[in-house]
């Protein structure tokens, strides 16, 4: 089966570096983005001069025409998507819930939590012979993430409960689905909440002393999908360090 993997958020981060793992591992894959079209096009760059088949897609995808056109493009290219990576995610300025808006909150949740169930949604309408669906949760959805980003760990936690339940759902349609939940990982995430130097803060409270690089979140997700994990469904693999 000819391996077609959509990565939402794939131009940076922990997107970008699981867009070329997994296109050095020959899959046909879709780099999605929602603004930076040229960091999107580095990547697919990269990925095409190493050998591998890959496009940029523009798509919100907390926006369900949006989705709908994503997954047609695909189609179009590819054919029938058998892959997904749900990595598109946004926080904002660190904050106490008491400073929090509802418009941030709601914002943080349509776009991490909306944006995945609807291309679950989507994907499911093409993985008719089965496939794979990784989530991009965090360890926040574990800590709650107090005083920093709860709006965010909301969402996170919700993306944890989707993940189970899809994958009990359609457990006998032989497509699987499953978590990473990344905790303090080199990214330029941690610039957008206002810190840029997070991970070095607090590397000293994680038991490995030290931060992830996307790379090694991007093996676990390689993994996840692949074939070795067959009988791998509704879990989830903890990137943090012990923490």
């Amino acid at each position: 089966m000819k391996k077609v993997v959509i990565i939402t958020g794939g131009s940076r981060g922990i997107g970008a570096a699981t867009s070329k793992l997994l296109a050095a591992n020959n899959y046909s894959v879709c780099v999605n983005y929602k603004s930076n079209k040229a960091m999107a096009e580095s990547i697919v760059g990269d990925i095409c001069n190493n050998g591998g088949q890959a496009f940029s897609f523009q798509a919100d995808v907390s926006i369900e025409s949006e989705v709908i056109a994503l997954f047609k493009a695909v189609n179009n290219t590819y054919g029938s998507v058998t892959h997904l990576v749900n990595n598109a995610g946004i926080l904002f300025q660190q904050a106490s819930i008491a400073d929090i808006s509802v418009e941030r909150f709601n914002k943080i949740l349509t776009t991490n939590i909306t944006s995945c169930f609807l291309c679950c949604r989507e994907a499911l309408k093409s993985m008719k012979e089965g496939g794979a669906i990784v989530n991009v949760s965090s360890a926040a959805s574990r800590s709650g993430s107090p005083f920093e980003y709860i709006d965010y760990a909301a969402s996170k936690g919700a993306i944890d409960t989707l993940t189970k339940g899809l994958s009990i759902e359609v457990a006998t349609m032989g497509i699987r689905v499953n978590g990473v939940r990344p905790g303090f990982i080199y990214t330029e995430m941690h610039a957008d909440g206002g810190e840029p130097n997070r991970v070095e803060r607090l590397s000293r409270q994680i038991p490995m002393q030290r931060g992830g690089t996307p790379e090694e979140v991007a093996n676990a997700i390689l993994w996840l999908l692949s074939d070795e994990a067959s009988y791998v469904t509704g879990s989830f693999i903890d990137l943090a360090g012990g923490k």
